[in-house]
């Protein structure tokens, strides 16, 4: 009986020591969607976007992504953002999709520009830039070498100047 209230008690342990540690996963995590006002975006390509993910500035989270659907007029990808309240945009300012790493998530970054008009709550941001796909590029570094070794190198004699 002693053995089993020992297992009991450790347990217990466990479980305690697990749950302390994912609330402290959880709140250093910034996980939480920030709550503000919303904008949308159009990209040409949002590609690894997710709904939930970050919007931010500076390397900051100032803003979560809500939800992104497709224009079916001009195929564009339209995203919703939500931006805390305390920040605002400039109409020149650049929205791009980037990512944390060669394998990390895909998120928002937003460049503030300078201008003195502000994007109103509902508005656009009209400057964007999409996410560059690794395999694009590494596709076009292959067509490239493929494109540069395929022409005739001029011939070191027929370069040379015709001497008197």
């Amino acid at each position: 009986m002693h053995r089993n209230a020992a297992e009991t008690v450790m347990g217990a342990v466990v479980l305690i020591v697990a749950a302390v540690f994912l609330f402290f996963a959880y709140n250093t995590a910034q996980v939480s969607a920030v709550s503000g006002y919303q904008l949308t975006a159009k990209f040409s390509n949002a590609n690894g976007l997710k709904s939930g993910g970050d919007v931010r500035i500076s390397g900051i989270k100032v803003g979560s992504i809500l939800a992104q659907h497709l224009d079916p007029k001009t195929f564009q990808a339209i995203v919703t953002i939500s931006l805390d309240p305390t920040i605002k945009l400039a109409t020149d300012s650049v929205a791009q999709i980037t990512s944390s790493g060669l394998l990390g998530d895909e998120y928002i970054q937003i460049e503030p520009g300078n201008e003195d008009d502000l994007i109103a709550p509902g508005g656009t941001i009209t400057h964007t830039q999409a996410s560059m796909s690794l395999e694009g590029l590494i596709g076009q570094l292959i067509y490239n070498s493929a494109q540069n070794s395929g022409q005739k190198k001029p011939d070191a004699a027929a370069a040379a100047p015709a001497g008197p």
